[in-house]
């Protein structure tokens, strides 16, 4: 019985998961994916430039607006997410900090 019930909570956890993962939107940290993306689905690309592990606006901005609801379901709907990182703790591969870095430079951040 005991085993049938851990069964049931793993499963039900699982959903839970699974459902929620659907519900967020994808953020992409491929430039150029995220340009065919945006242009496949006719729609607007935005770009979060971030210090995802030390900016505090950031990480406020991340826990009051992007995680919410609200802006989930409108960005579902009506853009394509990306985020170009540019963490001090958080390691990225060498073709993303370039890619970032060419970014910031071209649209002046």
């Amino acid at each position: 019985m005991k085993i049938i019930r851990t069964a049931i909570l793993v499963f039900a956890l699982y959903g839970f998961l699974l459902v929620s993962a659907q519900a967020q939107p994808n953020w992409f940290s491929d430039f150029r994916q995220a340009q065919a993306e945006a242009k496949a689905g006719r729609k607007l690309l935005l770009l979060n430039f971030t210090g995802s592990d030390w900016c505090i606006w950031c990480i406020k901005l991340e826990r009051e607006v992007f995680s919410q609801p609200e802006f989930q379901d409108y960005a579902k709907d009506k853009l394509v997410l990306m985020t170009v990182d540019f963490p001090r703790a958080k390691p990225l591969s060498a073709e993303v900090r370039k890619q970032n870095e060419e970014l910031a430079q071209k649209y002046s951040i």
